[in-house]
């Protein structure tokens, strides 16, 4: 591939070319549109991503696939992809998923093994919790709210893909793993997506939401406050590939959080608009 060539790991070019060309096989063949094809990475860690909109996990290779399962799983099988990478998975996000590979420089008849991670399955709604507390949350810049979205999901997505694939050189972001995966999913029910959806729908540029969540988890949101914090600094010192937060981002994204705090505590909503720029500051006290 030319950004093997590019980022001068040209032992990566043939293992990098059969991954690719089978996962892509893959998606064209069982997935669904949108496809997309990203390599991201450091000239020591280049990882391939295939992207597509079905939520249907591939079929799992295992070692002892023989030579005609090979043949039979073609299209469906991840074997070629786990013979020619040091690391790979799947990651399962809300509206598709991501086969994701680190290309190995040279091809091995062993297999590496592969990891699922994400909303790998939607359960019943859990019952609600009898300390539950109502957020509202005013004035919402809906454009500036997106991008917070997808600033979140890559950052997620890329702290837990360190840590599997690369626990060992950097600890820290196991740590942030499973401290982004303590909050996740009362963050991904109680943030007001869907209500964020409806607004989009109707051309509006900002919006109220109204949504409830354990007083416990509101309380702790200040913790995710710091992660974000952390997480700068990672994206700074190129340890992760998500870019480090705009002040802009960092102003809006600390007000939005601060008022799952602030309301916990007993204070009164906040807007957006009403917010002074000392107080949209992404620190909590």
């Amino acid at each position: 591939m030319a950004t093997c060539h590019d980022i001068g790991r040209d032992d990566l070019v043939e293992c990098a070319e059969l991954g690719t060309s089978e996962l892509v096989t893959n998606a064209l063949l069982h997935g669904a549109p949108p496809l997309t094809v990203r390599v991201r990475g450091t000239r020591e860690h280049p990882r391939v991503e295939v992207r597509d909109g079905s939520l249907d996990l591939p079929h799992m290779p295992t070692d002892d696939a023989g030579e005609d399962d090979l043949l039979l799983t073609f299209g469906r099988g991840l074997s070629i992809v786990a013979r020619c990478s040091t690391a790979w998975g799947v990651e399962v996000e809300e509206d598709g998923k991501i086969v994701w590979f680190n290309p190995a420089p040279q091809s091995r008849d062993s297999m590496a093994e592969g990891v699922v991670t994400g909303v790998v399955a939607r359960g019943e709604a859990a019952p609600p919790s009898p300390d539950e507390l109502r957020i509202d949350i005013l004035g919402v810049p809906l454009r500036t709210f997106v991008e917070f979205q997808h600033h979140y999901r890559e950052l997620r997505r890329e702290v837990r893909l360190l840590a599997l694939a690369h626990e060992a050189e950097y600890p820290l972001a196991s740590d942030l793993s499973h401290l982004f995966g303590s909050l996740e999913r009362d963050l991904r029910e109680g943030i007001g997506t869907e209500q964020i959806e409806r607004a989009l729908q109707s051309g509006v540029e900002t919006t109220e939401l109204h949504v409830a969540m354990p007083r416990q988890t509101a309380a702790t949101i200040g913790r995710f406050i710091e992660l974000l914090d952390l997480a700068d600094a990672f994206c700074r010192e190129e340890r992760l590939l998500s870019l480090a937060r705009t002040p802009e981002q960092q102003r809006f994204q600390g007000w939005f959080l601060n008022e799952f705090v602030r309301q916990e505590r007993g204070e009164l909503p906040l807007a957006w608009q009403d917010a002074p720029v000392s107080g949209r500051q992404s620190s909590v006290s």
